[in-house]
């Protein structure tokens, strides 16, 4: 194994017995990558009985869509504080931390009836996504080289994977059990998770001390909120009411404040100048537009395979069905996450997350031609999925091989916010077009064919932007990031 410059011969030793000792590093991984999977799969958890909520909870259809955006919420603002945390106090307690946090809110939201316990639990749930960005900038520490990229491929990929295999999960276990049960498995999984991160994470002095920036988090909590509530809450408001231009405009008004604030800080919450450099700063460009490719096909396909045969381009699929449906695209995704370490080891990230991109945009296209069956909507699905696979899976290669190994967790956080606020948007824009065409069929207004046309096409167009910010990206050497040079790393 190559030595980096300014290495100490300790650390060399550590390293070489990290190399020496796989077995202990491919358990961990496992753990991070089930934990992963399972914070990620919260965000599609719910989507079975989104519909029934209102009657469920006893409140109207707008109060009952806040169980869906505190998780949102939650999530975005997690990211790149636990990254922080991470980096500063030690990732294996910030990852207990989260899985913690996954567990009680689960159990909050088992155990309650009404909407207010829903939304705290769900917030609480959110706040678990942390896990994932501080568990791949662990990774990048206690795996030998030979198998960090593949490693950090997967736990990327979990963020696709528990998305697609969360609706048909979901709407088998709703269809078996009551709606609570879902709340219970996933409290479950989240003992689950905390057992395992105990017994199986190590614990690396990786460290770097400081304070955190606690005025940083609250504003970022704040402006983030606030433009993100705006977003996602538009199509119900309305694009031009107050509401809406009065949270989206004072929420942009106080991150650009706290930027101002944070460039002044010794220790920043998020080092914006590394932020700024054009490695980083493309790649989160191209983040939020991959994301917003990424989030139309987890909104139109349902939609299509759901709507009834008598709109003469629905599928009339139940829930259930339309989840077995996209199943397998899930399934791809985790079986390229592999093939994408292997991509980032030989022509390095870079051409790899413009390959994930482009056959993303391909898969769009396939939908535009293939809405008359269901078995062409899944094809179309699959290939939308090895493209969010291989492509989600480069994403934190190219930045955790732009950044110094202690802000490595910070910087993973903020690129799976840029991600976020793709998918956010991208929400907001499919469920406008959905909205601006209409037929009536049984006294219901449904979206026209026309505007899922529409809605293919500009995730598609979102993509293939995505692809041409990706290769403005500069890189070093093969752009690999891991592989070239790797960072301090410890054993258990």
């Amino acid at each position: 194994m190559s030595h980096v410059q300014g290495r100490a011969p300790a650390d060399d030793q550590v390293a070489v017995a990290a190399d020496k000792a796989p077995a202990g590093a491919i358990g961990s991984v496992v753990v991070l990558c089930f934990g992963g999977l399972v914070a990620s799969l919260m965000q599609t958890l719910i989507i079975p009985i989104q519909p029934d909520l209102p009657r469920l909870l006893g409140t109207s259809i707008g109060n009952a869509s806040w169980v869906i955006t505190a998780t949102l919420l939650a999530a975005a603002v997690a990211m790149p504080i636990a990254g922080r945390l991470g980096d500063m106090f030690g990732k294996q307690r910030v990852l207990l931390a989260s899985a913690v946090l996954l567990t009680l809110g689960s159990l909050l939201c088992a155990l309650g009836d009404s909407l207010i316990p829903l939304i705290i639990g769900r917030g609480v749930q959110g706040l678990a996504m942390g896990f994932i960005p501080v568990g791949m900038s662990l990774i990048r520490e206690i795996t030998p080289p030979r198998i960090t990229s593949m490693a950090v491929a997967a736990m990327s990929a979990t963020l696709g994977v528990g998305g697609a295999i969360g609706l048909p999960l979901s709407a088998w276990i709703v269809e078996t059990w009551d709606w609570h049960a879902l709340f219970y498995v996933a409290t479950g999984l989240g003992v689950l998770i905390v057992i395992a991160v105990l017994v199986l994470v190590p614990r690396v002095n990786n460290s770097a001390g400081g304070r955190l920036d606690i005025p940083g988090a609250i504003g970022l909590a704040i402006g983030l909120s606030a433009f993100l509530i705006a977003v996602s809450k538009a199509n119900d408001w309305g694009w031009t009411s107050g509401s809406t231009l009065g949270l989206g405009i004072g929420g942009i008004a106080v991150l650009v404040a706290w930027g101002f604030f944070e460039l002044r800080q010794k220790e920043p919450l998020v080092d914006l100048r590394t932020s700024a450099r054009p490695a980083v700063l493309l790649t989160n460009i191209a983040a939020a537009a991959i994301g917003f490719g990424m989030m139309a096909q987890s909104i139109i396909l349902p939609m299509l395979f759901r709507l009834p045969e008598a709109t003469g381009y629905g599928l009339g699929q139940s829930i259930l069905a339309a989840g077995l449906w996209m199943a397998p695209g899930g399934l791809m995704m985790m079986f390229f996450a592999p093939l994408s370490g292997l991509l980032i080891n030989r022509i390095g990230a870079k051409f790899t997350l413009a390959i994930g991109a482009s056959i993303l945009g391909i898969g769009y296209i396939f939908a535009f031609f293939l809405m008359d069956a269901a078995w062409k909507l899944m094809l179309a699905s699959i290939i939308c999925a090895i493209g969010v696979g291989i492509g989600y899976a480069a994403m934190p290669t190219l930045i955790m091989g732009s950044v110094p190994p202690t802000e490595a967790g910070a910087a993973v956080g903020l690129n799976g916010l840029m991600r976020s606020l793709g998918t956010t948007v991208a929400s907001a824009v499919m469920a406008l077009i959905l909205a601006s065409a209409t037929i009536s069929l049984g006294g219901t207004e449904v979206p026209d064919e026309s505007t899922f046309t529409w809605c293919f096409l500009i995730a598609a167009a979102a993509a293939f932007i995505g692809v041409a910010i990706t290769l403005l990206i500069p890189t070093r050497g093969k752009a690999s990031g891991l592989v070239e040079e790797q960072p301090l790393r410890a054993g258990h």
